[in-house]
Parts: structure tokens; C-alpha cells; sequence
């Protein structure tokens, strides 16, 4: 049976901690005198409120989570601090609650699709609560991905359990300790890359908002025009801590806290390092030989923008989609990638591209010798039925969500480039898409409010790995 009391208490906890967050954007208004202010004060009342209610109601001595607990916790989490967090943006200029809506889930999702228009003249309050929530989402999604996601052999993610996946209660102050080693380090590194964009060139406003959506691999820019607003130095700092966003934040841990270096030998990290560089060499050696650029702005052009794509930060620098068809191809292939599991960004991720290749040697070697017997390792772990049969459930379901995606945006009346790479960049957490319309230089405000309900669901969808919401969507999952 469902532990709802459980339920209602912590999501009570959530909803008092967005409140307290919220006070940071209503300190900005009052200190510029913002009309923003009575957005943000209403809001912070109603959900202060609402969270007191479901802490009151909720209370419990007994707060044990089963699994069923743990897959319909993470995903009401998400749903219903987006509920409330669109608030301050329905109250401000009278922006509707869809496009409200849409523009929360894509931030607190680190999708960076966004709907709003003017962020150049906007007040500064929105421009942080837009940056604040990307910046909460990164660092919910680590926890979730180290902690909770392996327990529940989400997609594969078994490999990466830690001991901090146990939720027994010998687990929780290991489970505590390890969220806190990684709270200080994505602290740490958003102070650092907030540091280097103001060196870079960037106003202390606007290195703080670009430092939190750049560590959170979001995408969220201060400036319609996006990063292509800032210096050439500012880009690569971009491309050194959206590759920092990128990688397993535990990786850090390991490294600061634990002196552990034998980290940078992992499959997945060096994969993905490989692959980015592979990438944006061939794609900057394209873009000078077939453009005016030099040699060394084509390098710096392609490597941002690969790597914007790839970590699904998003950020938008140039119209890629012009590059030719060779680039238009690679980057619509780059929306599916995804980087290393343990990381802010969303996508398949490198590591189920390279158990997919392990299980294809072992069956090409199978299908040679018969009667041999091939048993593939991946980080010199055995790759079990588990893990396959998990894997496969993943990108199958992963495909399906693109493809029913796609036809809810063709039947709504988008064309079908934007609706195929719409659906993609949704469920990937990507933000730009391709083509005129939703591309890195164009915006989702002009789809229908039914195309964008689509793809907050798809936000959604891909950021909690698919499985963890297509479960709750099984019969046998409400049968006690």
C-alpha cells in the first residue's frame, strides 16, 4: 500500500524549500523596485501555505518509503513544484498559465526551451527566478541520479549504484553525506564559473545567471540573442563548465574529497571527452573549409555548440542549422546523445551507446562461434540480463515518447521538422530544436498551448529517465 501520508509530508518539505528560494527573487525586485515584487510575495504566500497544510497532514513517525513510494514521490516532485514555481511568471504582465507552465517545467527540467521574449529589458527578479530554477533542477537530478534512479534499475542505471542507493536505514547517513558532498561541490563550481564569466567579460548579473544554467547544463540566458550577446572568451568558459556539468558530479567527490584520480579511467568519462572532441574537430574542420571562418573561430564555433547539444545545455550561439547538411544530419544526431549518467544533463547518455556496442560484439562473436561463450564487461562489470533487459525497455519506450510526441505536434498543425526535432529536444532536455521556428536562434512562444502541455509532459518524460513516469502509468503499479 502507498505510504500517501509519507508522500504528502515530503512533498510539504519540497514545496516549504521553493519558498525559501523564492525570497531570492522578491529580495532582487525590492531592492530595483520591480513591479515584480507582489508576483513573487503572492506566490511564496500561497506556497508557504499550501506546504505548511501537507507538512501538518502528512506528519508521520513513519516516513519508510517502499519502491512504489520512491517512483511516484520523484515524479509528483517534479510536477508539483512546477505547479507552483510558474506562479511569479502567470502574475507577471499577465503571461498565461501554459506558457507560465512550460516555461517552469523546461527550467526546473534543464530543458531550456523557453517561450519568453524581451530578457534583455526584463526585470532582473524573473531573469533570477528563470536561472534559480534550472539551477535547483541540476542539482535535484544528481541527487536523484546517484541515489535514487540506481535503487529503482531505472534505464540501465544499476551499473552506477553506489552505497548510497540503499534507502535502508543504515544507508540514510551515507545516503545524507554524499548529497551534501555533492551540494558543495556544484556550489563550488558555480562560484567558479561565475568568477571566470565576469573575467570573461560578463557583468556580475549576468555571470551569476549564466554560471547557475550553465553548471546545470539549462541554457537560460540573460539576452534573447543568448550566448552570441557575449565575448569569444566567454564562450569558451561556457564550453569548459558546460563539459563540468557534463560529467558525474560524483566524479568530483571522488576526486576532492576521497584524493581518488583512478575516476578519469571510467568508460563512460572517457567516451564521452573522446566523443565531443572527435566531434567538434570534424564539425570545425567542416565549418572552415566551407565557410569564411577561421580555423580557429570555426573550433571555437563547432566545440561550443557540440558541446551545448551533447551536455543538453542548449545555449544558443549560432544557427547550426545553416552549416550545411552534413551539420544539419550530425547535430539532429547530437540531440540524442546525451552525456554521462550522475551529470545535469538529460539524453540517452554515452554509457547505454557503449553497453549497446558491447552487446553487439558479443553477438557478432557469438554469431562466429556458436558454441562459445562471451560474457562483454562494461567498467569491468559484468553486463547482465538485468541491465539489457532494462536498457532495451528504456530506449524502446524512449523512441515511442519521440514518435507520439511528433504526431500530437503534427496534429496540432506544426510542420513536421519542428514537431520531429520538438519531440526530440523535449524528451532529450536538449532546448533548441531545428528549423526557422524552434531552432537556436527561434523560440516555442508561436506553438499551440497543446503542442507545449506535449512537451512539458516530454521534459518530464525524458528528465526522470522514462521509466520512472511510464510505470506509474501500468495497471499493477496501483494494485496493493
Amino acid at each position: 500500500m502507498l505510504n500517501f501520508r509519507a508522500l504528502l509530508f515530503i512533498l510539504g518539505l519540497f514545496l516549504s524549500m521553493l519558498t525559501v528560494f523564492m525570497l531570492a527573487p522578491l529580495l532582487v525586485a525590492a531592492v530595483n523596485g520591480e513591479e515584480t515584487v507582489g508576483a513573487f510575495m503572492i506566490s511564496a504566500f500561497a506556497t508557504g501555505l499550501t506546504a505548511s497544510l501537507c507538512v501538518h497532514k502528512g506528519h508521520n513517525k513513519d516516513i519508510n518509503l517502499k519502491v512504489r513510494d520512491m517512483f511516484l514521490l520523484t515524479s509528483l516532485t517534479w510536477l508539483i513544484v512546477s505547479l507552483f514555481a510558474a506562479m511569479p511568471f502567470t502574475l507577471y504582465q499577465g503571461i498565461g498559465y501554459t506558457d507560465a507552465f512550460f516555461e517552469t517545467m523546461s527550467g526546473i527540467t534543464t530543458t531550456g526551451s523557453t517561450v519568453l521574449t524581451g530578457l534583455d529589458t526584463m526585470d532582473h527578479s524573473i531573469l533570477i527566478w528563470r536561472s534559480l530554477l534550472q539551477w535547483l533542477g541540476g542539482i535535484g537530478f544528481i541527487v536523484m541520479a546517484v541515489a535514487i534512479l540506481p535503487f529503482l534499475n531505472v534505464g540501465g542505471m544499476r551499473l552506477f549504484r553506489t552505497e548510497s542507493s540503499d534507502w535502508g536505514d543504515k544507508a540514510v547517513p551515507r545516503t545524507q553525506s554524499m548529497a551534501k558532498h555533492l551540494f558543495y561541490i556544484y556550489i563550488a563550481l558555480t562560484l567558479a564559473c561565475t568568477l571566470a564569466y565576469y573575467l570573461a567579460g560578463m557583468t556580475w548579473f549576468q555571470a551569476i545567471n549564466h554560471a547557475m544554467t550553465t553548471l546545470s547544463t539549462g541554457g537560460y540566458s540573460t539576452s534573447d540573442s543568448s550566448m552570441s550577446a557575449f565575448s569569444n572568451a566567454s564562450h569558451w568558459v561556457g564550453t569548459v563548465f558546460m563539459i563540468a556539468g557534463g560529467l558525474p558530479l560524483l566524479m568530483f567527490v571522488h576526486m576532492i574529497v576521497q584524493r581518488d584520480v583512478t575516476i578519469w579511467n571510467d568508460a563512460q568519462v572517457k567516451g564521452f571527452l573522446v566523443f565531443l572532441a572527435f566531434v567538434s574537430g570534424v564539425l570545425g574542420i567542416w565549418l572552415w573549409q566551407t565557410s569564411e571562418h577561421s580555423l580557429l573561430d570555426a573550433l571555437r564555433l563547432s566545440t561550443f555548440n557540440v558541446v551545448s547539444v551533447v551536455t543538453t545545455t542548449g545555449y544558443g550561439l549560432t544557427d547550426y542549422g545553416t552549416w550545411g547538411q552534413f551539420s544539419y544530419i550530425v547535430f539532429l544526431f547530437l540531440m540524442l546523445v546525451g552525456s554521462c549518467s550522475g551529470s545535469t544533463s538529460g539524453g540517452i547518455k554515452i554509457f547505454r551507446f557503449q553497453i549497446a556496442g558491447a552487446i553487439m560484439r558479443e553477438q557478432l562473436r557469438q554469431q562466429c562461434h556458436p558454441n562459445g561463450l562471451f560474457r562483454e564487461r562494461y567498467n569491468n562489470r559484468l553486463i547482465n540480463e538485468d541491465i539489457v533487459r532494462s536498457l532495451i525497455t528504456f530506449m524502446l519506450l524512449y523512441m515511442m515518447a519521440i514518435v507520439v510526441l511528433s504526431i500530437i505536434l503534427v496534429l496540432t498543425g506544426v510542420d513536421p521538422i519542428t514537431s520531429l526535432t520538438g519531440a526530440i529536444t523535449a524528451v532529450g532536455n536538449v532546448g533548441p530544436g531545428l528549423g526557422p521556428i524552434i531552432g537556436p536562434v527561434g523560440n516555442f512562444s508561436t506553438l499551440p498551448d497543446v503542442a507545449k502541455w506535449a512537451l512539458a509532459f516530454g521534459m518530464l518524460l525524458g528528465r526522470l529517465e522514462i521509466l520512472t513516469v511510464a510505470v506509474l502509468f501500468h495497471p499493477s503499479f496501483w494494485k496493493y
